[in-house]
């Protein structure tokens, strides 16, 4: 999914801005994420997982402001095994 702006990550609340030094450093590394994100405002998204259903409904949710936190791809499956058998 790509969200310009995150506009949608900003409608689930896991939108975030980077203080300034973060943007310094983002800066040394070559990561323009003004042209990146579309939009001026130094936002990036919390790293998250969503499983929805047919309907919109989020069956599964998986958010963690510690990028190094991810679920496993076992639980990601067993989420949506789920929605088979819903």
């Amino acid at each position: 999914m790509s969200d310009s702006g995150n506009s949608v990550a900003k409608l689930f609340g896991i939108a975030f801005t980077l203080p300034d030094q973060l943007r310094e450093a983002y800066g040394k590394f070559g990561v323009d994420l003004v042209k990146y994100n579309g939009d001026n405002s130094w936002t990036l998204p919390m790293p998250a997982s969503y499983v929805i259903d047919s309907t919109g409904v989020i069956r599964y949710a998986s958010v963690d402001p510690d990028y190094t936190v991810r679920p496993e791809p076992d639980e990601l499956v067993r989420a949506l095994d789920a929605l088979k058998h819903a």
